[in-house]
């Protein structure tokens, strides 16, 4: 399977937007424009009760300097692993970046990306497919220590990627220079998800999920590296890069929906009658208990429209902070990580022919997973489930006699998917020629 380029991003939390309490419009800054503007980006705003709104931003902040070249010879730009499940082909590997954390701070930094890659791992689908992802800590040697706009809005400091609060006058929310980002995750392999970690404890950070990088990832994630409640928000924004779910809140005076039938497997037009008997969507989860609490069925109100859209149950992650993903949410997520990563993995090439002398082992970073192993089309049933085979055990010719084709093949069988169409992307296979 061929693995994609994708980025997963995370929210800010703002406690300066009640919009969501109180029932008022979207908060949106006016567009840059004049000489020298610079291009804005849409980004999600979390406040602390878990409220989410959305706030235009420019893509390069004004308020912090560029750090100068203040780093050891080898430290700015180290690449270190945090998590290493498999090779980056057969794995979704995320980037980790720091900002704010001087020379002298950098197992600070690597210790806080560590502790922000369990919390988003404590929560399903992540906590089962840990083993799909690996993790890489890129040093962005700073200046100074910490980050402008805390502990308030007047402290300034120089940084690497200029993150810095009050951006857009909206307390929690952490903007970043997104330039800066991007010369730093190049140095990592295989980009598919980028997080900003900010060397503070203040809450907050912020989701820029209209970033197209030609780096291949398309967001970046932003979030405070001291705060033990900013990985609910990588969480958040993960569910729009890796699952493509919608945003399920809304806001009051919005209006009533009336576009097309939206693309995201989250959202819909229809209520739940009609979802049973279209049989689209998530009709295969309706009546079904939700990880999140309460039963699928549609709910009015979701794509930031309070009537017109539905959503699959009352108040998952992608309405509001602290939540679990739902069912067809969590299906989504699944069917993401899948089209990055692999069900099987194997350090054994299979550009160069095996002899029977040979021994073969397989990965399977997932708990659970089924392997089966195929000679020349027939399955070999002795070998289920085995990850590691002596080719001697096949009793095949000498290496220079027939050449065949060993295939191993594994499947993914979670209840979790119940979509056929994402059920496709639970079985991987691997092939290697044995003999001439």
């Amino acid at each position: 399977m061929g693995k994609g380029r994708l980025a997963a991003i995370a929210l800010a939390g703002a406690t300066a937007l009640a919009t969501v309490a109180t029932g008022a419009g979207p908060v949106a800054a006016a567009a840059p424009s004049g000489p020298g503007a610079r291009p804005g980006h849409q980004v999600e705003a979390f406040a602390e009760d878990g409220g989410i709104s959305r706030v235009e931003v420019p893509a390069r902040p004004a308020l912090a300097p560029r750090a100068r070249p203040a780093a050891p010879a080898g430290e700015d730009g180290t690449v270190t692993p945090i998590v290493r499940g498999g090779t980056s082909a057969a794995e979704l590997d995320v980037v980790m970046i720091g900002d704010g954390y001087t020379a002298a701070e950098q197992d600070k930094f690597r210790a806080d990306a560590a502790t922000k890659w369990q919390e988003i791992t404590a929560v399903e689908p992540y906590r089962t497919y840990r083993g799909l992802f690996n993790v890489w800590a890129v040093a962005a040697v700073s200046a100074q220590s910490g980050i402008t706009g805390d502990p308030d809005r007047a402290t300034v400091r120089d940084t690497a990627l200029g993150s810095y609060f009050w951006c857009e006058d909206v307390e929690r929310l952490l903007c970043v220079d997104t330039d800066a980002v991007d010369r730093y995750a190049a140095k990592a392999p295989q980009a598919d998800l980028v997080v900003v970690v900010a060397n503070s404890a203040k809450y907050g950070g912020a989701g820029y999920n209209d970033v197209v990088s030609p780096l291949g990832y398309s967001g970046i994630a932003t979030v405070a590296g001291g705060n033990d409640r900013s990985g609910q928000i990588a969480l958040h924004e993960t569910g729009h890069s890796l699952g493509h779910l919608a945003d399920e809140y809304a806001y009051d005076g919005q209006g009533t929906y009336q576009g097309d039938e939206p693309a995201e497997a989250n959202t819909t037009k229809l209520t739940a009658d009609q979802l049973r008997r279209s049989r689209t969507k998530w009709y295969r989860w309706l009546g079904k208990q939700s990880p999140d609490g309460g039963t699928v069925g549609a709910y009015e109100g979701a794509g930031y429209y309070p009537q017109g859209l539905y959503r699959p149950t009352d108040n998952s992650m992608m309405r509001s902070l602290g939540r679990e993903f739902n069912l067809p949410g969590r299906e989504a997520m699944i069917g993401g990580f899948y089209r990055y990563a692999s069900t099987l993995s194997s350090a054994t090439p299979t550009d160069r022919p095996l002899t029977p002398t040979d021994r073969l082992t397989v990965a399977l970073p997932v708990p659970g997973t089924r392997l089966r192993w195929y000679l020349d089309g027939i399955e070999l049933w002795a070998l289920r489930d085995r990850t590691t085979v002596p080719l001697g055990w096949l009793g095949l010719l000498p290496p220079w006699g027939p050449q065949h084709r060993l295939t191993a093949v594994a499947t993914d069988p979670t209840p979790a998917v119940i979509d056929p169409a994402l059920k496709d992307s639970l079985t991987d296979s691997l092939t290697w020629r044995v003999g001439r």
